[in-house]
């Protein structure tokens, strides 16, 4: 996966907030070479619905985490 990137010369970072495994995509051209961006590697869980908001705010309170 970041095989490629480890071979660029230049520095760059790259922030990923995912613990999926992800795809770097690099392009080259005549003109050097880019990131295009990161491909998450699962699909998305859907969005949050209004109970899922309550069970998570349930949760936090439960561990003590002030809301």
């Amino acid at each position: 996966m970041l095989t490629p990137l480890k071979q660029v010369p230049e520095v760059c970072r790259i922030f990923c907030a995912t613990s999926n495994p992800v795809e770097v995509i690099i392009a080259r051209t005549e003109q050097g070479r880019g990131i295009l961006g990161v491909v998450d590697g699962e699909p998305p869980l859907g969005v949050e619905q209004e109970h899922d908001v309550r069970e998570r705010k349930a949760l936090l309170r439960k561990l003590g985490y002030k809301l």
